[in-house]
């Protein structure tokens, strides 16, 4: 077990995960190998229900920052928000990059980075087809293949070093019938296994599920059955970036003599990068909502946002009948072809009752199977890990319920890994041909995007808006000139009680009375006023407000 250095072979990897382990979204993976850094990947997630006010959280880019020189190249595996959106937050900060992926991911990176003011000339972008490879740095060759998702392009890779093959399947999931025809291609992941994989990086989203995912043409053929029995027009909403499932939807439209009209603003963006790039095509153009309302309700079918319950999407204006162009109503038909991201299920059912009381007829997951996942299943892992015959295991995408699944998933198979590790963001996993543990950690987490502000609020921020929002907030300004008096404000906490607003005043009226007498600093009156308002809220209400007091002099 002797280990080189300072370029003398083998030395060791360290793969550093800091975004994506342990969790779902933000996905960025850093290998490190001498002076060299190899990026995958730089997505964004969704704020948790708790985070008040957040936009997105992007990961936290610290330790590249501190080592940005090293970085010789960035591999894009999809064009998924949790893969390529913090993008347009993250390569202002850094140098200038070579960035490789295939078509339709860089055509809506490109679009990304546009929308942020960043021209193609300030970027680095390089194309490159599921299946090529690519050196990057001396020690990093990047291996690409096509594996199936549910986008198009999408890649995973083998990734040869000094120590030897990681193998990485990126998302996945093993569809026979994807709507394009271009299964996977795992010949090189039965390569790798035949000569040797170090370490496999696998996919565990869907870890604890027995079989193998729902392939796209099953949820065509039941969105199809659907569409057939309509009467009247049918509405469909599924994830913008779900190219596949819209082109089965198109099909099926022109299929059964339905025009297509498309409503809302990402919606349109994706369908028109995909079609630049030949990866949706119309038998008959788009047309738009004024245009269908000259034909047949049993001729109109629209793709639109709101999947997820989106507070200004198409489906929830639509579901409470604030859109500008669309109404629905009897005889049509509503789509949900998603299943709510953890923390969205209250909107999106918001938006299913709405739509029940509008008296349309509504189908959506699980009653209808009109939705199928794009990660792969226990049958589907169990294929990769019986190819690639890894000696080392690192599941990743996941839930740590998810990555802890997976392990012991690979321990009941024939030929199980040597040893598997479950990591979290920000460790520093080393690898040698011998070794495989954790020897660290560099700073990790997420950053908050708030508006215009990125990183300018915290999770201190956080629980006071939380606070806020829980139990209200009173201001408290205590006046001491000419003569001392206290005026409070209120708002959240309760409705207007003249009583309780004098005895607030009194106490704190009476804090700041005896901090004068007792002649003590103004930080020490405000301290006090606050401490004694405190504890009487506490006392008589039960409820702990976020209190602000102000001294004026």
């Amino acid at each position: 077990m002797t280990e080189h250095n300072a370029g003398g072979q083998p030395g060791h990897l360290e793969v550093i995960p800091l975004g994506g382990m342990g969790e779902i979204g933000k996905n960025i993976l850093a290998y490190r190998y001498g002076d060299e850094i190899l990026l995958v990947d730089a997505g964004l997630a969704f704020p948790d229900s708790h985070q008040v006010g957040v936009d997105l959280i992007i990961p936290r880019i610290d330790y590249l920052q501190q080592h940005a020189g090293l970085i010789k190249g960035w591999v894009i595996t999809h064009g998924h928000e949790d893969h390529i959106g913090s993008f347009p937050y993250i390569l202002p900060r850094l140098p200038r990059i070579p960035i490789y992926s295939a078509k339709l991911t860089l055509g809506l990176l490109r679009e990304k980075l546009s929308e942020f003011g960043i021209k193609d000339s300030d970027v680095d972008l390089r194309e490159i087809e599921p299946g090529e490879r690519v050196q990057v740095g001396r020690a990093f060759t990047v291996d690409t293949f096509r594996i199936t998702h549910s986008i198009p392009d999408n890649m995973g890779y083998v990734l040869h070093t000094p120590v030897g093959r990681v193998v990485h399947t990126g998302d996945f999931k093993l569809d026979a019938h994807p709507a394009d025809g271009r299964t996977s291609d795992l010949s090189k992941v039965a390569q790798a296994g035949q000569d040797g994989t170090l370490l496999l990086i696998s996919d565990s989203t869907n870890a604890e599920r027995p079989g193998t995912t729902a392939s796209e043409s099953d949820v065509a053929r039941n969105i199809e059955a659907i569409v057939k029995d309509a009467r009247g027009r049918v509405f469909i909403t599924t994830f913008a970036s779900n190219v596949h499932r819209i082109q089965n939807i198109v099909t099926l439209a022109e299929r059964n003599g339905r025009r297509v009209a498309m409503e809302g603003r990402s919606m349109l963006k994706y369908a028109q990068v995909a079609q630049a790039v030949g990866h949706l095509e119309f038998k008959d153009p788009l047309i738009t909502a004024e245009e269908m309302a000259d034909l047949q309700d049993s001729q109109a079918l629209f793709v639109c946002t709101g999947s997820q319950g989106q507070p200004m999407s198409v489906l929830s204006r639509l579901a409470f009948g604030t859109h500008a162009k669309l109404a629905l109503k009897r005889g049509d038909s509503v789509i949900l072809s998603s299943n709510p991201i953890p923390g969205n299920e209250e909107a999106v059912n918001l938006v299913i009752n709405r739509l029940y009381e509008l008296g349309v007829d509504v189908y959506y997951p699980p009653t209808y199977k009109v939705h199928a996942s794009g990660h792969a299943s226990q049958d589907e892992l169990a294929t990769i890990l019986n190819l690639a015959r890894p000696k080392f295991f690192l599941p990743w995408h996941g839930e740590p319920r998810h990555q802890i699944n997976h392990a012991k998933f690979a321990q009941s198979l024939p030929h199980p890994p040597r040893r598997t590790l479950i990591a979290k963001n920000g460790d520093i996993v080393k690898l040698t041909p011998d070794d495989f543990r954790v020897t660290g950690t560099v700073p990790a987490g997420g950053v908050y995007v708030d508006g215009l502000g990125v990183g300018d609020i915290n999770d201190d921020i956080i629980l006071e808006r939380m606070g806020m929002s829980q139990e209200g907030v009173l201001l408290l300004t205590a006046v001491l000139h000419p003569t001392p008096h206290v005026e409070v404000v209120s708002r959240g906490f309760v409705k207007t009680n003249r009583d309780l607003e004098a005895q607030i005043r009194r106490v704190a009226l009476e804090a700041v009375e005896t901090g004068l007498r007792e002649k003590r600093r103004m930080e020490d009156v405000r301290d006090d006023l606050y401490g004694a308002v405190r504890r009487f809220v506490r006392k008589t209400t039960g409820r702990n407000p976020v209190l602000i007091p102000t001294i004026v002099e």
